[in-house]
């Protein structure tokens, strides 16, 4: 069906946006619709040349380096006479005289709270609403159902294992003797807890108790002789323990205790990229509204779960009284944050006075601003009047700069005062995290957030240095020299301008997330790293995850990490190319199947039904978070393979037939799934999975998105 579109000013608008933004987003705000047309009509036909000509500098840098390395072929890399070419094409930037960020107004959930970030995909409103809420979350519920707490043997799936609830009692009594610890006994088998003088009694024995550091007891609510909530605080995070002596978890409890609650989600990024299908103007306005209504504090969404219709909807605010006596409220909601998309991509529902697409990351910026028109003035969101925006994949410091400018433009359009808008940067390609310090310096008084992309970062490597030779096995990726420097320098980078204590220093996913277990073993590195943030990819895993940092004083970890040896930039330019490989049919066939089944396991759901973010079975059937990064990965190193002769297209080819098979099986319980065997010819899915693969050297910087848009547009048409 043919869009239809309105013409104003210079523009022609898809009349679904043009109706959203008249009716919708700009309704309750002071900017008129007309104001906002034609700033925004100027602002737009100003900056999209800049964007042009910068994915245009993308291209030439590309050449230049394929260039080299076809020349230095036969040459093991002179990493000095690397550097120097990558200075002369301006690859490299020079480094200028150290600087500490500016950035002002900046909520304390940035600064000085350092917790799991959750990343949740915008269109999905349910979703969406979960991530918001999970700034509290049940440590019982979270414990219960996860792997965290083994399975007992007699345990049936269906019923309450009364073993594994005690366990999970347990397991939260020694969290709270090793953080909250009380003076002379253990939280195990108290009986009471009470309020006494501005102080927390806990009763045991018929003796009365003290915790050994008072100041870790904020508030409580109910009465003072019986509350109904006891409120903590340890390393500036919150921990509820839930007294009610009628719920059915505490009926073996003789205090009462029926449930704690953690401080979980931080902050959440909403996203509008790497996890959502979004190709078109009625796509990006289910996205829009969505943040719209978060932004409102209006969103709700009703399902059906158990036979029962639900409705869900923001949480409000805790209320509480504090020790002396006061109110006391905590602020009920993740810190939102808004990810727009790259500079890469454009999009049909606005087009532009020369008949080109609008830049989608510049439609973004302006749209997603102004929603957040709505939270300034009543700081539902943003108690600082902030607004923060993630900005994804760019490319050095002149894109970096190019953001400054973008939202400088925005603030003009919707009267915001300048550097309201806030920036952070995802630190995913390799030429931003090889020039970091002149990255964060072009938006010194934006910047809030610096967070590494271990799958981006991955991708871009492989696509930059594709004709410098093979690379590894993507699993061996992760213990190679370049990604230990980049996780290492990321850090460095943010501590020496000035981070801590202003701004977040973050790490990135966990993949697994029905492996909890795994999770609470090794996402401690990342603490001990020096982020004061982790992406994590549930409520239930922000639960979990939150418990690291109450063993580790993110802020006295930073000082620690102030003196040690900066990373060297030859070790994070170091090319991860397997030198002469040696491996066997099958290794290789091993290494094509995985790439091949999470790859086309993703797709298919991308491009058939506009699932922007999957848990897809890998080839042992754990299941991991699929996203355009993980993909970007996949088809890179399989496109790298083929063309130095690791494997054959045909060889690609049929493994990818293969494998298609078997994810059909997979799906075969999903009646919206279209499967793409025995018919390869006619599924619009397998058909973009293998244009990913074997016309993966010529996307612009490997990425997925052209095709992906542009078959999932056929695929809706």
């Amino acid at each position: 069906m043919k869009k239809k579109y309105t013409k104003i000013n210079n523009l022609s608008v898809s009349n679904e946006l043009l109706n959203f933004i008249n009716n919708e987003l700009l309704e309750g705000t002071k900017i008129s619709s007309d104001k906002f047309w034609k700033s925004f009509d100027k602002s737009v036909h100003e900056l999209a040349p800049r964007n042009k000509e910068l994915i245009q500098v993308r291209e030439d840098l590309q050449k230049k380096i394929d260039g080299w390395h076809i020349k230095n072929k036969s040459n093991k890399i002179d990493l000095k006479k690397y550097k120097e070419f990558l200075r002369e094409i301006g690859y490299l930037k020079e480094i200028g005289p150290d600087f500490k960020i500016q950035t002002k107004n900046v909520d304390k959930e940035i600064t000085s709270i350092a917790g799991p970030q959750l990343v949740v995909p915008i269109m999905n409103e349910r979703y969406a609403l979960n991530a918001a809420n999970a700034r509290w979350m049940s440590l019982y519920d979270s414990l219960y159902g996860t792997d965290v707490i083994e399975q007992s043997e007699d345990s049936v799936s269906e019923r309450y294992d009364p073993q594994r609830g005690q366990e999970v009692i347990k397991y939260v009594r020694e969290f709270l003797d090793k953080h909250i610890p009380i003076e002379a006994t253990s939280w195990r088998n108290i009986s009471g807890l009470k309020i006494q003088n501005g102080n927390l009694i806990i009763i045991k024995n018929d003796k009365e108790y003290k915790l050994k550091n008072i100041e870790k007891f904020v508030g409580h609510r109910g009465e003072r002789d019986k509350p109904s909530g006891i409120i903590l605080k340890n390393n500036n995070l919150h921990i509820e323990i839930i007294i009610n002596p009628r719920a059915f978890s505490a009926a073996h409890d003789i205090a009462g205790i029926s449930d704690v609650i953690v401080e979980a989600a931080i902050s959440t990024i909403c996203d509008n990229e790497d996890s959502v299908a979004a190709v078109d103007a009625e796509d990006k306005v289910v996205c829009y509204r969505n943040w719209l209504g978060l932004m409102k504090g209006t969103l709700k969404t009703t399902f059906i779960k158990n036979g029962k219709k639900l409705e869900r909807k923001l949480n409000p605010d805790r209320s509480y009284i504090s020790k002396d006596g006061k109110g006391l409220k905590l602020h009920g909601r993740s810190l939102l944050l808004i990810r727009n998309v790259g500079h890469l991509m454009t999009n049909p529902a606005i087009i532009l006075k020369d008949g080109s697409e609008i830049p989608e990351g510049i439609m973004d910026a302006f749209i997603t601003t102004a929603a957040c028109l709505h939270d300034i003035n009543k700081k539902g969101n943003s108690r600082s009047g902030s607004i923060y925006v993630v900005k994804p994949k760019m490319h050095g410091p002149e894109e970096t700069e190019f953001t400054d400018l973008i939202f400088t433009k925005v603030e003009e359009t919707l009267e915001l005062k300048r550097y309201t808008c806030k920036i952070g940067i995802m630190d995913e390609e390799r030429r931003t995290s090889s020039n970091l310090k002149e990255c964060i310096r072009t938006l010194e008084n934006r910047v809030f957030f610096i967070n590494t992309g271990f799958l981006d970062r991955t991708g871009d490597e492989i696509h930059t240095s594709m004709e410098a030779g093979p690379m590894i096995k993507k699993g061996d990726m992760k213990s190679s020299k370049w990604i230990e420097a980049y996780e290492n320098n990321n850090v460095d980078i943010g501590l020496q301008c000035g981070f801590s204590g202003k701004a977040q220093i973050g790490k990135g996913m966990w993949a697994m997330p029905d492996k909890m277990a795994e999770m609470m073993k090794q996402k401690t590195g990342h603490l001990k790293a020096g982020a004061n943030c982790a992406w994590v990819p549930s409520p239930t895993a922000a639960a979990l995850h939150a418990l690291h940092y109450h063993e580790i004083n993110i802020f006295d970890k930073q000082k620690e990490l102030q003196n040690k040896d900066s990373t060297k930039l030859d070790d994070l330019l170091t090319i991860p190319i397997a030198d002469r490989p040696n491996w066997s049919v099958e290794e290789i066939n091993s290494e094509i199947s995985n790439s091949a089944q999470t790859l086309l396991g993703y797709v298919v759901r991308w491009i058939d039904q506009g699932v922007g973010c999957s848990k897809v079975p890998d080839i042992n059937n754990i299941g991991l978070m699929e996203d355009r990064a993980t993909l970007r990965i996949s088809s890179q190193h399989l496109a790298n393979w083929i063309h130095h002769g690791i494997c054959t297209s045909k060889q690609v080819l049929e493994i990818m037939k293969k494998m298609a098979k078997i994810v059909d099986d997979q799906n075969r319980k999903d009646k919206l799934y279209q499967n793409m065997s025995p018919n390869f010819d006619k599924s619009v899915a397998f058909k973009a999975a293998c244009d990913l693969v074997f016309h993966g050297r010529s996307q612009p910087s490997g990425y997925t998105e052209p095709l992906l848009h542009l078959n999932r547009l056929i695929k809706k048409s």
